[in-house]
């Protein structure tokens, strides 16, 4: 048997960790390890690349680094710092040019760099490599709470339509859809109907889809197993698609693949990413849709028919509740403003 997609995932992330690691300065690799069993891999790359990014500017701008290499920056080096320094930072963050190429960071993006600078701060700070920790007097980017795109009843049954009938697909879209609609609408009903994460989903083998529970086993963020439940509407739509993945022969290492590409791969997040939005186009123009914004339409649904925020928690894959929550706290509003009038304190009288 092949290797998993997750242990194929992990052993790409430590090769790309490792490459940027190797500019740095060891204690930067030091900082990695002590936060690796706290944290994603995906947010140990993010971190590194955020620290590579703050110190390239440190090189083009400190006049006192301008002739250093990256990798012989040194605590002291980094003690001389001040709260100016990352001010300047967050500040140059805005716009700015690489290789040619323009960047712009709004406050979000902002915020993230900087709680990616605090942690490595004080991971030195607390092991005595430096005296202070600067970062904590830098003011946090304020960023606007945006509402949660999600799609309503109707527009999920739309985006359905268009999947399976390529309604309103362009020509050139049309011959692509008739090859692969039968893919499509079984990966995509599958994730509207359970809320999986895009990565869980491309990450799917054939044998961990079990029809007799309807029920697929998953691998969650941090490595641990779950199995999720699927509907019969999504069950009739994946028997369909496993009928034609039954004629396709994959490439080598990934016979074991749910979801194949065009070319016989396993299907990537690209390539998922890319299919929703031409559908979503079509549908919700007015509304910019994920794969992430289809999970967050099943939450929604799930919340709305069952009001149980753990069981949508646990269903998510979500660790604290908390954030499950906060997704859906404007529904809870809503469903609260409805409750108003359900308990009556006296009856009306009459005139």
């Amino acid at each position: 048997m092949s290797e998993s997609y997750a242990k194929q995932l992990s052993k790409k992330q430590i090769l790309e960790l490792r490459s940027i690691l190797s500019d740095l300065p060891p204690y930067v690799k030091d900082f990695m390890r002590s936060i690796e069993t706290t944290t994603q891999p995906r947010t140990r790359i993010g971190y590194a690349h955020d620290i590579k990014y703050f110190f390239e500017f440190l090189q083009s701008e400190n006049p006192f680094l301008k002739k250093k290499e990256l990798y012989e920056i040194t605590y002291d080096d980094i003690n001389k710092l001040e709260a100016r320094d990352i001010e300047e930072y967050l500040d140059y963050l805005s716009y700015y040019v690489r290789n040619g190429r323009e960047y712009t960071n709004d406050n979000a993006s902002k915020k993230r760099k900087l709680v990616g600078l605090r942690a490595f701060f004080k991971y030195l700070y607390i092991n005595d490599c430096i005296s202070q920790n600067v970062t904590e007097k830098v003011k946090t980017p304020k960023i606007k709470e945006k509402a949660i795109t999600r799609m309503e009843a109707n527009e999920t049954a739309d985006f359905l339509d268009t999947v399976e009938y390529g309604i309103n697909l362009t020509d050139r879209q049309q011959k692509f859809h008739e090859r692969d609609k039968v893919r499509d609408l079984a990966l995509l009903t599958l994730m509207l109907s359970t809320g999986l994460r895009v990565s869980e989903t491309v990450g799917l083998n054939i044998d961990d889809v079990d029809f007799d529970n309807s029920r697929v086993k998953v691998t969650r963020k941090g490595g641990n197993e779950a199995f999720v439940y699927f509907s019969d509407e999504a069950t009739n739509y994946i028997q369909d698609y496993l009928k034609e993945r039954e004629k396709i022969i994959p490439v080598d290492g990934h016979e074991d693949a749910l979801f194949l590409s065009s070319h016989r791969k396993r299907i990537s997040v690209r390539t998922v990413e890319n299919m929703v939005k031409k559908y979503a186009r079509v549908t919700t123009p007015l509304k910019k849709i994920t794969p992430h914004k289809l999970r967050s339409t099943y939450g929604t649904a799930l919340y709305q028919e069952t009001g149980d925020i753990y069981l949508v928690a646990d269903v998510l894959g979500h660790k604290d509740v908390n954030t499950t929550r906060k997704h859906y706290a404007d529904i809870d509003q809503e469903r609260k403003r409805q409750a108003r009038n359900k308990v009556t304190l006296r009856e009306n009288k009459e005139d």
